[in-house]
C-alpha cells in the first residue's frame, strides 16, 4: 500500500518494473548518496530487502489553512483556579502559544530542515518504517540507532545530527564520527500505524536490528532514552548480530520491590521523584495505557488541545525556570507538536503506553549484558542512582551525572548530548 506521504516521484521509483530488485536497489542507493555527497560509500544498502524508499514530506496547504482555522475557532475553557500549573498548562499561557502558532509560526521552516536531511521508508514486518539516515564522510564512522520517546519524534535529534557525522566542525576528532540512523517509532510522525495489536518494544527492537541489517551496517551501537530507552535496551537483551552496546538517558533501574529503608541519598531522591510522578504526574501515562483511542478523539480534532498535551510535558519535564520556554523555544515546540498534528498521530503514538499496560507495576526493564552506559540529566522524571544501575548493567562503561539538562536531552542540551555519546562510546569503536 503505498503511504499518503509519499510523493508521486517516490512512487514512480518504487514502481520501475524495468530494473531488477537488486539493480533497483544499487540505483536507489547510488542516488540517494550522490545528493547527500556520499557517492562511493561502500556497502551502503548492499543486502537491503525489500526496497528501501527515499521519502521527503510537503504539507498540503490546505491542510495549514485547515489548522489555523482551527485554532482561531478554538472554544476555550474558563481559567485555572490555581495560580501554577498544578492544574495543567495555564490559560494565559496556552492561548499565547495557541495565537503564536496560528499567526506567526511557519511550518515551512521547520519542513525545510526535514527535508535537508536523508529520509527514507521500508516495510519491516508489514509496516512501514520511516527514517533519517545521515552518514558521516569519516572513514570508520561508528554506525548509531537513535530512538526518540513520547511526546517527542525525530525533531528532537536535529541539532545533533551535524555534530555526531561531522565532528571536526564541532569541537571533535574525526574518530568521533557518527553514521545517524533515527527510526520514527510506529504509530509517531510518517512510520505506518500499526492496525493491530503487538507492536510493543520487542517487536519495535526486531524491527530496528532488521532496519541496520538492510542498510548494511555488521556492527553499531544504540541510543535511547523515554521508549526510546525501552526499545533500546529491549535491543540489547535480545543481542541481535552487530549491535556492541548501548547508551541510555532514562535507565528504567528501580528494584523490584521498591526498597523502603536503607536508601542512600541519592537512592531516596529517586524514590520520592518516582513517587511524585506516580501520584502528581502520571494521569496522561494512566489515560494513553488504557482508553488511547478516547484521548485520540480530542487530540484528533483540536489543535489547541493537541498543543496543550503536549506543552505541558515540555513544562514539566525540562530543565527550565517554570516557563518552557526557557529551556525549548517555541518554535521548536511548535516544529513537534505541528508535526503529531499533520500526521494525525495523537491515538497511535499513544498506544505504545496501550501496548506496555501494565508497565507501571514493574520498576526495571532488566539485566543487559552488553556494554552499557548512562546520561543523567539532573530534571530527567526520575534520575536513576549508579548504585542500581550498576545491578542491571554489569558492564557499565559509562556514567555521567551532568549539571544541566531534562527528559528531552538532546533536544534541550545537544551539546551535552553530543559529548556524552563521544565519551560513552570511544571504548568500542
Amino acid at each position: 500500500m503505498i503511504h499518503p506521504f509519499e510523493t508521486q516521484q517516490h512512487r514512480e521509483v518504487i514502481l520501475r518494473s524495468e530494473l531488477s530488485r537488486r539493480s533497483m536497489l544499487r540505483g536507489l542507493a547510488a542516488t540517494a548518496f550522490a545528493a547527500a555527497g556520499l557517492a562511493g560509500v561502500p556497502n551502503a544498502f548492499a543486502d537491503a530487502s525489500p526496497a528501501i524508499r527515499p521519502f521527503s514530506y510537503r504539507a498540503p496547504s490546505s491542510a495549514l489553512d485547515d489548522l489555523r482555522r482551527r485554532l482561531a475557532q478554538t472554544r476555550w475553557p474558563e481559567r485555572e483556579t490555581v495560580a501554577d500549573w498544578s492544574q495543567g498548562v495555564p490559560i494565559r499561557k496556552v492561548k499565547a502559544l495557541v495565537e503564536y502558532w496560528r499567526t506567526g509560526y511557519d511550518w515551512r521552516r521547520c519542513e525545510t530542515r526535514l527535508n535537508g536531511f536523508p529520509q527514507y521508508r521500508t516495510e519491516i514486518d508489514g509496516l512501514n518504517i520511516h527514517f533519517l539516515h545521515i552518514r558521516s564522510r569519516h572513514e570508520n564512522a561508528l554506525p548509531l540507532i537513535i530512538t526518540h520517546g513520547w511526546p517527542g519524534t525525530v525533531i528532537e535529534f536535529f541539532k545533533i545530527i551535524d555534530p555526531l557525522t561531522k565532528p571536526t566542525g564541532h569541537g571533535g576528532r574525526a574518530e568521533d564520527a557518527f553514521h545517524v540512523i533515527a527510526p520514527s517509532l510506529p504509530g509517531f510522525a510518517f512510520s505506518d500505524k500499526p492496525a493491530e495489536r503487538g507492536w510493543n518494544a520487542a517487536r519495535i527492537a526486531r524491527a530496528w536490528s532488521e532496519l541496520m541489517r538492510r542498510l548494511g551496517y555488521p556492527r553499531y551501537v544504540a541510543q535511547g532514552g523515554d521508549w526510546g530507552s525501552f526499545v533500546t535496551t529491549t535491543l540489547a537483551q535480545q543481542r541481535p548480530s552487530g549491535l556492541v552496546g548501548i547508551h541510555l538517558n532514562m535507565p528504567f533501574v528501580f528494584p523490584d520491590p521498591i526498597p523502603t529503608a536503607g536508601l542512600s541519598a541519592a537512592e531516596q531522591r529517586a524514590v520520592d521523584a518516582f513517587r511524585r510522578f506516580q501520584t502528581d504526574g502520571f494521569g496522561y501515562f494512566l489515560q494513553q495505557s488504557t482508553r488511547p483511542q478516547t484521548i485520540g478523539y480530542a487530540l484528533a480534532d483540536s489543535p489547541a488541545g493537541q498543543a496543550a498535551w503536549i506543552y505541558e510535558k515540555f513544562q514539566a519535564w525540562t530543565d527550565n525556570n517554570g516557563d518552557p520556554e526557557s529551556a525549548l523555544t517555541r518554535d521548536e515546540m511548535l516544529d513537534n507538536i505541528t508535526l503529531y498534528w499533520l500526521t494525525d498521530t495523537a491515538a497511535s503514538s499513544a498506544r505504545i503506553y496501550f501496548e506496555h499496560a501494565g508497565i507501571e507495576g514493574k520498576s526495571n526493564s532488566g539485566v543487559v549484558d552488553l556494554p552499557v552506559g548512562c546520561s543523567i540529566f539532573p530534571r530527567e522524571i526520575v534520575p536513576a542512582p549508579r548504585s542500581w544501575a550498576e545491578r542491571f548493567f554489569p558492564k557499565l562503561i559509562h556514567w555521567n551525572e551532568l549539571d544541566r539538562g531534562g527528559h528531552f536531552a538532546a533536544f534541550e542540551q545537544p551539546a551535552l548530548f553530543t559529548k556524552e555519546l563521544r565519551d560513552c562510546f570511544r571504548s568500542l569503536r
